[in-house]
Protein backbone atom coordinates (compact mmCIF):
# COMPACT_ATOMS: atom_id res chain seq x y z
CA UNK A 1 0.00 0.00 0.00
CA UNK A 2 1.29 3.64 -0.91
CA UNK A 3 1.52 6.12 1.81
CA UNK A 4 -0.17 9.16 1.62
CA UNK A 5 2.75 11.55 1.94
CA UNK A 6 4.22 9.44 -1.12
CA UNK A 7 4.98 11.78 -4.59
CA UNK A 8 5.11 10.51 -8.02
CA UNK A 9 7.31 11.55 -10.52
CA UNK A 10 5.03 14.13 -12.02
CA UNK A 11 4.62 15.89 -9.08
CA UNK A 12 8.00 15.98 -8.26
CA UNK A 13 8.86 17.12 -12.13
CA UNK A 14 6.46 19.69 -11.77
CA UNK A 15 7.90 20.63 -8.23
CA UNK A 16 11.57 20.86 -9.50
CA UNK A 17 10.51 22.74 -12.61
CA UNK A 18 8.78 25.54 -10.23
CA UNK A 19 11.56 25.79 -7.91
CA UNK A 20 14.29 26.32 -11.09
CA UNK A 21 11.62 29.21 -12.01
CA UNK A 22 11.53 30.60 -9.19
CA UNK A 23 14.98 30.85 -8.43
CA UNK A 24 16.13 32.07 -11.78
CA UNK A 25 13.83 34.83 -11.51
CA UNK A 26 14.80 35.65 -7.79
CA UNK A 27 18.62 35.53 -9.50
CA UNK A 28 17.57 37.38 -12.65
CA UNK A 29 15.99 40.36 -10.52
CA UNK A 30 18.83 40.45 -7.99
CA UNK A 31 21.60 41.47 -10.77
CA UNK A 32 19.40 43.51 -12.49
CA UNK A 33 19.07 45.47 -9.06
CA UNK A 34 22.98 45.09 -8.44
CA UNK A 35 24.56 45.99 -11.98
CA UNK A 36 22.30 49.21 -12.82
CA UNK A 37 24.47 51.87 -12.92
CA UNK A 38 23.41 55.05 -11.65
CA UNK A 39 24.02 57.79 -14.39
CA UNK A 40 20.98 59.71 -15.18
CA UNK A 41 19.08 59.40 -18.43
CA UNK A 42 21.08 60.91 -21.60
CA UNK A 43 18.32 61.85 -23.74
CA UNK A 44 19.23 62.31 -27.49
CA UNK A 45 17.00 62.66 -30.32
CA UNK A 46 17.77 61.82 -34.44
CA UNK A 47 16.03 63.62 -36.97
CA UNK A 48 14.79 61.14 -40.34
CA UNK A 49 14.12 62.00 -44.00
CA UNK A 50 10.58 64.20 -44.44
CA UNK A 51 7.95 62.16 -46.39
CA UNK A 52 5.40 63.63 -48.36
CA UNK A 53 1.57 63.40 -46.13
CA UNK A 54 -1.52 63.96 -46.06
CA UNK A 55 -1.57 67.87 -44.65
CA UNK A 56 1.94 68.15 -45.82
CA UNK A 57 5.53 66.74 -44.28
CA UNK A 58 5.88 64.30 -41.88
CA UNK A 59 9.31 63.71 -40.33
CA UNK A 60 10.31 60.56 -38.44
CA UNK A 61 12.31 61.28 -35.13
CA UNK A 62 13.83 58.90 -32.49
CA UNK A 63 14.83 59.69 -29.44
CA UNK A 64 16.95 57.63 -27.18
CA UNK A 65 18.09 57.24 -23.75
CA UNK A 66 21.82 55.74 -23.45
CA UNK A 67 21.26 56.16 -19.37
CA UNK A 68 20.73 54.40 -16.60
CA UNK A 69 18.05 56.12 -15.11
CA UNK A 70 14.27 56.42 -17.03
CA UNK A 71 13.44 59.49 -18.24
CA UNK A 72 9.79 61.24 -18.03
CA UNK A 73 7.50 63.03 -20.09
CA UNK A 74 10.33 63.92 -22.46
CA UNK A 75 9.38 67.16 -25.38
CA UNK A 76 11.50 66.88 -28.12
CA UNK A 77 11.01 70.60 -30.31
CA UNK A 78 12.20 70.54 -33.78
CA UNK A 79 12.35 73.37 -35.73
CA UNK A 80 11.08 73.50 -39.82
CA UNK A 81 10.54 75.71 -42.32
CA UNK A 82 9.15 79.36 -42.22
CA UNK A 83 9.78 79.41 -38.20
CA UNK A 84 7.29 76.43 -37.91
CA UNK A 85 8.06 74.44 -35.13
CA UNK A 86 6.33 70.73 -33.67
CA UNK A 87 6.80 69.07 -30.24
CA UNK A 88 6.64 65.46 -30.22
CA UNK A 89 6.32 64.38 -26.20
CA UNK A 90 7.35 60.59 -24.90
CA UNK A 91 5.48 59.83 -21.77
CA UNK A 92 7.89 56.97 -20.56
CA UNK A 93 11.47 56.32 -21.84
CA UNK A 94 13.32 53.60 -20.04
CA UNK A 95 16.74 53.17 -19.82
CA UNK A 96 18.82 52.24 -22.43
CA UNK A 97 16.08 52.30 -25.03
CA UNK A 98 14.79 54.54 -28.02
CA UNK A 99 10.88 55.20 -29.41
CA UNK A 100 9.77 56.63 -32.39
CA UNK A 101 7.33 59.75 -32.94
CA UNK A 102 6.71 61.27 -35.89
CA UNK A 103 6.26 65.66 -36.42
CA UNK A 104 4.42 67.33 -39.01
CA UNK A 105 5.38 70.33 -41.39
CA UNK A 106 2.59 72.01 -43.28
CA UNK A 107 5.68 73.36 -45.56
CA UNK A 108 8.07 71.32 -47.40
CA UNK A 109 10.96 71.11 -45.11
CA UNK A 110 14.44 70.85 -46.97
CA UNK A 111 17.02 68.54 -44.55
CA UNK A 112 19.09 71.27 -43.81
CA UNK A 113 15.89 73.51 -42.21
CA UNK A 114 15.10 70.97 -39.83
CA UNK A 115 16.74 70.51 -36.30
CA UNK A 116 16.22 69.67 -33.33
CA UNK A 117 16.14 72.55 -30.87
CA UNK A 118 15.61 71.51 -27.31
CA UNK A 119 15.18 68.33 -25.56
CA UNK A 120 12.89 68.33 -22.14
CA UNK A 121 12.30 65.81 -19.39
CA UNK A 122 11.93 64.73 -16.08
CA UNK A 123 14.11 62.21 -13.66
CA UNK A 124 11.66 60.24 -11.22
Amino acid sequence: MKKPLDKNALEWTVFGVGLILVLATIVYLAREALATGSLPPEVTAVLGPPRPGRDGFQVPVTVQNRGDRVAEDVTVTVAGPRDQEAVLTIGFLPRHSKREGWVRFRGSPADAQLRVTSIGFASP
